[in-house]
């Protein structure tokens, strides 16, 4: 599995902790746009949305972005059409995430939580799969119509 990794100035050690666990593991390749290529400094709404964007052009299947709250990448994810991202602080909403809301992003609190749950928050977030036949399966395709109908609205 491919994913990105993004983290502003609060998130980025906790990012840092996150990429040398997944180093370890052979099914994993991720990059790591926590910086914008010119290596400046930006809000963390544009580092979000870089990263998401990243998912929707295939650059990557998944994310896992951290702030210090994992709010504000959270919100601002969830601004990009077509990203569905969900605030994880446990193991279960980890799960849920990707398989009842089929989210394509983790967003995490690097002042909320420590290194040694984040990295298990990854493990379960990384080997839950959506069923497209589930009982959920139904509630996703409306998110993802509210999704094209909010946006198109614009």
């Amino acid at each position: 599995m491919k994913l990105v990794l993004a983290g502003d100035s609060a998130g980025k050690p906790l990012i840092d902790i996150i990429a040398a666990h997944l180093r370890a593991r052979a099914d994993i390749s991720f990059v790591d746009m926590s910086k914008p290529a010119d290596g400046s400094a930006e809000p963390y709404a544009n580092t979000a949305g870089r990263a998401a964007q990243a998912i929707l052009d295939g650059q990557a299947e998944r994310g896992i972005f951290c702030c210090g709250t994992g709010i504000g990448m959270s919100i601002s994810a969830n601004k990009v059409p077509g990203i569905r991202a969900a605030l994880t602080h446990d193991t279960f909403s980890a799960e849920r995430a990707a398989k009842s809301n089929n989210a394509q992003v983790i967003t995490m609190g690097a002042r909320v939580i420590g290194p040694e749950l984040a990295k298990v928050i990854v493990d379960t977030f990384l080997a839950a799969e959506f069923d497209p036949n589930g009982a959920s399966a139904d509630n996703v395709r409306a998110i993802d119509h509210l999704d094209e109908r909010m946006h198109r609205s614009r």
